[in-house]
């Protein structure tokens, strides 16, 4: 008989301590894809010297989790990383250790133990700053009538490929529009988490189509992780 394979570090169990960072991506970082983004957080960790838990196995690699994704082009001062580590160290001294690996447009803001689990992410918040073809304050009018409008459809693709029609309106939560004479400001709560996300982009792209207005500038924010009852994710 075969003999079974193990991995080498099947006896290997060392104590694990959980951490939760909050971070900034702001700047030329907002361009920085999801994918990038965990290699760069790995070589950060690596950098910083933290002692770092890997996940074992067969392929033993440094167990990071980043519980919901930030859109290509947003920025955010909300951004959430959970890691883990073979020593129970301040948070602060994580914190700072991490942070000084951080590149342009990225901070680490915070360290802490997590307290919500990443299914219970239920909604986020956006800042949304924009200008167009048209008037700030015909803008900000247009976007009062965009919201009475008791459906609001777009077509969403479906894991078999097909497209159905899919209203938005329900899950569209104005918290505060208002403008300064070139630009408008639209604070926005959108569902997230794992059984219903709406993106920002895809919002102002069907507000944008629906009144003909072309953004000479578009800048979108990320500012609160929400779980179900209101309370900050972070």
């Amino acid at each position: 008989m075969a003999k079974r394979l193990e991995p080498k570090n099947v006896n290997l169990r060392l104590e694990r301590f959980d951490y939760r960072v909050v971070y900034e991506k702001c700047g030329r970082a907002k361009y920085i894809s999801h994918l990038d983004l965990m290699r760069m957080m790995q070589r950060a960790i690596k950098r910083s010297k933290l002692p770092v838990w890997y996940t074992q196995g067969f392929n033993p690699h440094i167990y990071i989790m980043f519980p919901i994704n930030l859109s290509l082009g947003f920025e955010s001062r909300v951004e959430v990383m959970d890691f883990a580590l073979i020593e129970d160290l301040p948070f602060e001294e994580v914190r700072e250790r991490l942070d000084a690996q951080m590149p342009e447009g990225m901070k680490i803001v915070s360290c802490a133990r997590p307290v919500h689990q990443h299914t219970e992410i239920a909604a986020a918040q956006y800042r949304i700053k924009f200008c167009a073809d048209k008037s700030s304050e015909e803008c900000l009018s247009l976007f009062g009538k965009f919201l009475e409008n008791e459906k609001i459809e777009i077509e969403k693709r479906t894991k078999k490929k097909t497209v159905n029609m899919v209203d938005i309106r329900p899950h569209i939560k104005a918290e505060k529009a208002e403008c300064d004479g070139k630009y408008v400001y639209i604070t926005l709560t959108l569902p997230a988490g794992g059984s219903f996300n709406l993106n920002a982009n895809v919002v102002m792209d069907t507000f944008f189509g629906m009144y003909d207005i072309t953004a000479d500038e578009l800048c979108i924010e990320r500012t609160k992780i929400m779980v179900e009852n209101g309370e900050s994710f972070t």
